[in-house]
C-alpha cells in the first residue's frame, strides 16, 4: 500500500436521504456523517478516498469500471440494487481489486426479498447490520487486505 492508494466508496439509491428516511431502521446518521467516518478511517491507514452517491444503477456500474485502473479497492453500499442488479454483480466480479459490500441494516433480518444479494456473491466481504460503523469496518478491512 502506498501513500497514494485510494479507495472508491459508492452509495446507492436513497442513501442521500439517510437521517430522514426510516430512522428506526437506519438511524439518524446522514451520508455526510458517514463520509466523515470514512475519511477519518481511511486517513488513519494512509488511504485517500473518492466518496460518491447516486440513485442510478448505470452510474454505479460506470463508477465500478473506474476501479479497474484508478483505485486500490472499493467499498459499496448498493442499497436496494443488491437485491435486483445482475449488472452490479457483473461489474464487481470484473474487478481485480478487493470489494467490501456494506449494508447499514441486517438485510437477512428484513423482508424475504432482501435475502437475495447479487452483489455479495461477487464481493470479497460483506458487512451488514453494523449501522454506519459498517463503513469504518469496511475501510479497515480493505486497508488490511492492501497492506
Amino acid at each position: 500500500m502506498t501513500e497514494q492508494s485510494r479507495i472508491l466508496v459508492l452509495n446507492g439509491p436513497n442513501l442521500d436521504i439517510l437521517g430522514r428516511r426510516d430512522p428506526e431502521q437506519y438511524g439518524t446518521v446522514t451520508l455526510a456523517d458517514i463520509e466523515e467516518i470514512v475519511r477519518q478511517e481511511a486517513s488513519s491507514h494512509g488511504l485517500g478516498i473518492a466518496f460518491r452517491q447516486t440513485n442510478r444503477e448505470g452510474e454505479l456500474v460506470e463508477w465500478l469500471h473506474e476501479a479497474l485502473d484508478d483505485f486500490a479497492g472499493v467499498v459499496i453500499n448498493p442499497a436496494a440494487y443488491a437485491h435486483t442488479s445482475v449488472a452490479l454483480h457483473d461489474a464487481v466480479e470484473a474487478l481485480s481489486v478487493p470489494v467490501v459490500e456494506v449494508h447499514i441494516s441486517n438485510t437477512w433480518k428484513r423482508e424475504p426479498f432482501r435475502h437475495v444479494d447479487h452483489v455479495a456473491t461477487a464481493a470479497t466481504a460483506v458487512i451488514a447490520g453494523a449501522g454506519a460503523d459498517g463503513y469504518r469496518l469496511a475501510v479497515a478491512h480493505l486497508a488490511s487486505l492492501l497492506a
